[in-house]
């Protein structure tokens, strides 16, 4: 087991784990940690915990300290100086004529590199325009591309559903997202209904998938003769969440509505033949 602190570097971004050592840092502290990428200052959003050796990357990184007010500024500082560095890139990228879309520019904590994300329907020979961030920035460049899906993360907006994008507030990572999920949710497979500002799959189809696979489990399907209260019935309709059915019961030629409760005082549900 290893004694960890959870730290995050964007306001959404994944959490890595750190050994915060003999240091005593409650939740919410900001720190200075060593990362691959360099030092770096980020967010303690997970108190000391302990985990095992399956959760954590090892060699486990150390916190090296708790920042301070001249960390803070200097953080500040850098968000200004990557603001300069995106204009610059976009007039170069511009000067070069290549198709290529920048979405952010990132500075390391100790401004030993310079990250540029862009994203472009291609690859994209950037060589020249390295050469040319590299002579005036005389730090070291790297140039990310991305995906739709990460973009839209990195410049947030309001989604179908008059709220900020969840990927850009509180989305740690990106789960997979398939159409079978709007299907079994009984949504319209439109795709301007079921698409977010990033032209994928909403993310929050994931949110109730596992309820209505559990659900669906339980419930009979469409077309199924089941045992009611009122005798031999087939399910017309279903109403997932609430575990109602809406049943045609053969000799009356009416539809009834029972809950699943009320079917399974019944007894099992007796499968006969669909048409």
């Amino acid at each position: 087991m290893y004694d960890v602190v959870g730290v995050r570097f964007k306001k959404a971004g994944k959490i890595y784990y750190f050994d915060p050592g003999d240091l005593i840092i409650p939740k919410d502290e900001y720190v200075i940690v060593e990362t691959v990428r360099g030092v770096e200052f980020g967010k303690v959003v997970t108190a000391r915990k302990q985990v095992g050796d399956n959760d954590v990357v090892l060699p486990l990184k150390k916190v090296l300290r708790i920042a301070d007010v001249k960390d803070r500024l200097i953080v500040e500082e850098n968000k200004t100086a990557a603001q300069e560095a995106y204009e610059t890139c976009c007039q170069k990228v511009e000067a070069h004529q290549l198709d290529m879309k920048l979405v952010d520019v990132e500075y390391t904590f100790d401004r030993n590199k310079v990250i540029f994300y862009f994203t472009a329907d291609g690859r994209v020979d950037f060589r020249e325009l390295v050469k040319d961030l590299a002579s005036i920035f005389r730090t070291r460049i790297e140039l990310r591309q991305i995906g739709v899906r990460d973009e839209a993360k990195m410049l947030g907006g309001i989604g179908p559903c008059g709220r900020m994008l969840c990927c850009s507030t509180f989305l740690g990572d990106f789960e997979p997202v398939s159409i079978k999920m709007a299907k079994d949710q009984n949504l319209s497979l439109n795709p301007t209904k079921i698409s977010g500002l990033c032209g994928r799959l909403m993310c929050c189809l994931k949110y109730e998938n596992d309820e209505y696979e559990s659900a669906k489990e339980e419930l009979p399907d469409l077309g199924e003769y089941i045992d009611t209260p009122n005798g031999k019935g087939k399910v017309v309709g279903l109403n997932i969440l609430e575990r109602v059915l809406q049943v045609e019961i053969i000799e009356q030629e009416r539809v009834l509505e029972y809950t699943l409760d009320e079917i399974l005082k019944e007894g099992a549900i007796s499968i006969q033949a669909t048409d």
